[in-house]
């Protein structure tokens, strides 16, 4: 589950893509993806040539971070699944940040406004998603996930005052929400569909863009480290889930294998390898390339749906889906300038 000028946070998830506010993150994703838009990656001198492994590795990441879910949470809660996720995921940018020899922030303020972050981009959609995954199919919870930039377009609007909507963008919500009413079925009254599940699943979808724009409002222009802020970000999202997590749930009865392998891969790899695969992307690709892993989420979800859980498909999901994500690139397309424009006076040109 974006692109802007910033460097990505944690919030990787299947929901979670680098940019502007407007795209996810996956996880799933994360987060997505989110960005500290201050904290501007190094540019890309020329273009790596093992990046489109790396592209479809993360891919195949965010996208298999739903199955990963519905695995977990056949042997766990959903909180413990999501507790284990952030956990995991903060071992790998910590083991990352020793690494480096890079600190954690050590202002107050910082420390604060990450709390914020750390609820919205990971706790609170992690968990809706764990939750929903309990009674909906993960193919759907996939699709869900790619209604993020549809969701930060429209709260962009109202956020982001220097974010004006063109015909366009206004054009691609309506068809984004069309396509959500045919995955949904709409026409046959929503019959065989989790309203509730589903319901959970947009609205972990709707959290990553109310944490991009709050990131984007408090924490632009930090000097600290991308890592620094991620790695702070998912040991306060640590926190917060250690807190909850003991007060509705109680301890598992035991640890089976593949469930407690499903949560290592999600965390470690779904969470904490993926937001590193995102910024050397970001880095080398730049943005515009990068965010497009976006429109990959969903098709890989729903084909390890199909494949390994043996979930099924009518033909609305995949239509709906296509549909979603039509309109997903329609809100974040730029209209082409009308004409060759010429240089003002005293102006230089590349």
């Amino acid at each position: 589950m974006s692109t802007t000028t910033g460097a990505p946070t944690a919030s990787a998830d299947a929901t979670n893509s680098p940019a502007t506010p407007a795209l996810p993150a996956a996880d799933e994703r994360t987060a997505a993806a989110a960005t500290y838009t201050g904290a501007t990656p190094p540019k890309a001198t020329g273009r790596a040539r093992g990046w489109p492994i790396r592209f479809a590795a993360l891919s195949l990441v965010w996208g298999f971070s739903f199955l990963f879910i519905k695995v977990g949470t056949q042997g766990f809660a959903p909180l413990q699944v999501t507790l284990g996720r952030v956990a995991f995921g903060a071992l790998v940018l910590l083991a990352m940040l020793a690494i480096k020899r890079e600190r954690l922030p050590r202002s107050p303020r910082t420390w604060a406004h990450l709390t914020v972050a750390a609820f919205f981009l990971n706790a609170l959609p992690f968990s809706l998603y764990a939750y929903a995954e309990l009674t909906i199919p993960s193919t759907l919870a996939g699709i869900c996930n790619a209604t993020s930039p549809l969701w930060g377009m429209a709260l962009s609007v109202v956020a982001l005052s220097e974010d004006r909507p063109s015909r366009r963008r206004v054009a691609g919500l309506g068809v984004g929400f069309l396509g959500v009413l045919t995955v949904l079925g709409a026409w046959q009254g929503f019959s065989g569909t989790d309203l509730t599940g589903t319901a959970m699943a947009l609205g972990a979808s709707l959290c990553y863009p109310i944490g991009w724009i709050y990131v984007r409002r408090t924490l632009a222009g930090s000097r600290h480290s991308h890592l620094s802020m991620s790695s702070t970000q998912l040991l306060l999202a640590t926190a917060q889930l250690a807190v909850v997590t003991p007060l509705f749930t109680t301890a598992p009865a035991g640890y089976p294998v593949i469930p407690l392998l499903a949560v290592f891969a999600l965390g470690a790899l779904g969470t904490g390898f993926a937001f590193l695969l995102q910024y050397g992307l970001v880095a080398e690709i730049g943005p515009t390339t990068a965010q497009m892993v976006t429109y990959f989420i969903p098709v890989i979800a729903t084909a390890a749906g199909v494949a390994l859980l043996h979930e099924q498909l009518s033909w609305n999901t995949p239509v709906g889906a296509l549909i979603v994500l039509a309109g997903a690139a329609l809100t974040q397309s730029k209209p082409r300038p009308s004409g060759p424009s010429l240089p003002r006076p005293g102006s230089t040109t590349d």
